[in-house]
């Protein structure tokens, strides 16, 4: 099997109230399964690997402000039309919900374990 493109998706802003270290902390627990993700043979994405640096460029102040908006969903849709798979991580995200609901409809495969992932066991 080749490897798969995975969508990593969980809980950014949600559960924050907008604090940057906390959304921060939110990042690092997505980021913590890229690694193990890549030596198996995928290729891990996260949406906001993409969107912060469009953020930063579109002028965005604060979470919720019109950049962040137009940028950090749509991101996630964008990438998600190119993606074989989402591993969804625990904890309360309505983005990460939307992203597995899109995910489902298109078909791709849904693990909410890393262990489920091929090669990742």
């Amino acid at each position: 099997m080749s490897g798969l493109m995975i969508l990593v998706a969980g809980p950014y802003r949600s559960g924050t109230n907008d604090d940057p270290a906390l959304m921060r902390q939110n990042l690092d627990k997505l980021e913590s399964v890229t690694l193990q993700l890549f030596r198996a043979g995928h290729l891990p994405v996260i949406g906001e690997w993409v969107a912060l640096p469009l953020l930063k460029l579109a002028g965005s102040k604060a979470p919720g402000d019109g950049p962040y908006d137009e940028i950090l969903y749509p991101v996630a849709g964008r990438l998600l039309q190119k993606c074989d798979a989402i591993l969804r991580l625990e904890g309360e995200s309505k983005g990460a919900d939307e992203d597995v609901r899109i995910g489902q409809a298109r078909g791709l495969q849904i693990f909410y374990n890393l262990k489920d992932v091929p090669g990742c066991a």
